[in-house]
């Protein structure tokens, strides 16, 4: 729905829907003597019910008050709502609340959203041909849309230009202009909003309902999506992948969910760069994840006591294993030598990773990991600090979003609700929802993840920032073929990848920093702030500590400072 105000709206967008739904509707004061006796005489005719009498103030009060059970009790009530609403507000305002709140099929209500939805172009700029294409879809939503049934609509349309001109709202010359306009809409799959949520909501109603309910039953759908957090998440991943491959020479997609933090309602979700090309939702494809997954290691060993003023030592490695020793390294080739583990996640480093994965036991981090819902299969392999196990977007970002939750995990979710043509309600969604850490452990984590964050802020992005607090780490797979970013603001949290789809190697010299990041931040640049700082838990306090010795800093403006909480 994109609310219009009636001085917006055309005069022939009105004459259509005066013409099909209500010719008196400027004369009567809810009901229509007229009409009531003119679908009896025609009902009697056909010997069945061909018409109905109903005014467009009658058809406000069901859309907006009432069900739709053709019951004489609920008739009588709507006539009645008809009457008192008439006598409370003026025709414009009836009128505007109705072209608002119609249903015009396919998920959209109201002339405006029809109109963008069809030729992407404002209900101000319509022409008599398309305002009786809008107005021939509310007599049947499911048998006249035109991005399902077209050629039922375009004789439907042409229907709606003849009351028109008899009704002398179109002269003789401006009809035949518009029954020979063709009954053209633009480009769908270039157009459609998320189009692979769209496709994964088809599959589940297949499944749930089968698809001749689906088609034909007039399913009402409502979905977790924010449109524009959508639109944003699109162009800011579409625009990254094009970048990198243009800089690659490689043809790179990836794909990008993101949820409401408290709730899990799924605001975003993009399975590709182009559904035209490649309908396969990417969300629930499964990638190594890298560095993303470190946080859960951290997280293990502070639910076991450790803290992250704690000091590992950053040096070579070598690790026996069955087929010969194991040398893990950092990305850069370097060791920096004592640190703490706050210096180590917020700066991603191996070793230290690795180090504090085998004090705490491989086997608490993976049930860690299973309490965050990444479904695995786990080997308790050094590695595994790494990342090295396989997960789809959806999973890294209802795991990320416990540490932005508070330790609750909520369940990713697109589908609120599904009612049949009536009003009923035949599905709802009930999200597991859990805690699967101490709100202070989950505290401790996520603060320090913002310390990435404020360098990554300091060094790289000075000026293009964002207006709240926000979390987050990236993670780049052996020879870059996954280039992952987990991160949330107190409001959102959003899991993404970028990648070729064959797995190749995107090349050494590609970080997740450069190559996944910079999406998250474009969108999350778009996005209106209502929240601007995370909850932490009270319980915490503060500490300033030195990032390499983890002793008390008294100077703030040291550069080796940095705040944790303990």
């Amino acid at each position: 729905r994109r609310p219009i105000a009636y001085a917006h709206v055309p005069q022939h967008v009105i004459d259509a829907f005066i013409a099909t739904e209500d010719r008196d509707f400027f004369e009567h004061h809810g009901l229509s003597v007229k009409g009531i006796i003119r679908s009896f005489f025609i009902n009697l005719y056909h010997m069945k019910y061909k018409q109905g009498a109903s005014t467009i103030t009658q058809q406000l009060v069901r859309l907006t008050m009432l069900d739709c059970k053709k019951t004489v009790a609920r008739k009588i009530i709507e006539q009645w709502y008809a009457l008192i609403l008439e006598r409370q507000l003026s025709k414009e305002h009836i009128l505007e609340a109705y072209l608002n709140h119609v249903y015009l099929g396919a998920g959209i209500y109201g002339i405006q959203a029809a109109s963008m939805r069809f030729w992407n172009k404002d209900i101000a700029q319509v022409t008599p041909a398309q305002a009786a294409t809008i107005a021939a879809i509310v007599r049947s939503p499911a048998r006249y849309c035109p991005l399902m049934c077209y050629e039922a609509c375009k004789k439907r349309r042409d229907l709606v230009l003849r009351l028109m001109f008899e009704q002398e709202f179109l002269s003789e010359a401006q009809y035949q202009e518009a029954l020979a306009e063709p009954c053209t809409l633009i480009n769908q799959d270039a157009q459609c909003c998320a189009p692979h949520m769209r496709e994964t909501l088809r599959r589940f109603l297949e499944d749930h309902f089968g698809k001749e309910r689906v088609y034909g039953g007039g399913l009402v759908v409502h979905t977790t999506l924010n449109r524009y957090a959508q639109e944003c998440a699109q162009v800011a991943l579409r625009e990254q992948c094009a970048a990198l491959a243009q800089s690659t020479g490689m043809p790179l997609d990836g794909a990008l969910v993101s949820i409401e933090s408290s709730s899990g309602h799924i605001k975003a979700l993009v399975g590709g760069i182009d559904f035209s090309c490649s309908p396969f939702n990417r969300v629930h494809a499964r990638r190594q994840m890298g560095s993303v997954f470190k946080p859960l290691v951290y997280a293990a060993a502070v639910e076991r006591g450790a803290s992250f003023a704690d000091v590992e030592v950053d040096e070579p490695l070598e690790i026996a294993q069955l087929h010969g020793v194991w040398r893990p390294n950092n990305v850069n080739k370097k060791f920096v030598g004592p640190v703490t583990l706050a210096y180590a996640m917020s700066h991603s480093n191996n070793i230290v990773a690795i180090k504090t994965m085998l004090k705490t036991g491989a086997q608490a981090v993976v049930d860690l990991a299973k309490r965050c819902h990444i479904s695995g299969p786990f080997h308790t392999y050094p590695s595994l600090a790494l990342g090295c196990i396989d997960a789809s977007v959806m999973e890294v970002g209802g795991m990320f979003n416990v540490f932005a939750n508070q330790g609750v995990y909520v369940e990713p979710f697109m589908i609120r609700s599904v009612k049949d043509a009536w009003g009923k309600t035949l599905y709802k969604a009930k999200p597991l929802r859990e805690r699967v850490l101490a709100t202070h452990h989950a505290s401790m984590v996520a603060h320090a993840l913002t310390l990435g964050m404020e360098r990554v802020h300091r060094a790289l992005f000075p000026r293009d920032w964002i207006t709240c607090q926000a979390i987050g780490k990236t993670g780049t797979t052996n020879d870059a073929r996954t280039c992952w970013f987990a991160g949330a603001t107190p409001e959102y949290t959003t899991a993404l990848y970028v990648g070729c789809d064959d797995n190749r190697s995107l090349g050494n010299s590609l970080v997740s920093v450069r190559a996944a990041f910079p999406a998250w931040l474009r969108m999350q640049q778009k996005i209106a702030v209502k929240k601007r700082e995370f909850l932490f838990d009270a319980s915490l306090t503060r500490v300033c500590i030195n990032q390499f010795t983890g002793q008390t800093v008294q100077n703030l403006r040291d550069p080796h400072a940095v705040t944790i909480l303990v």
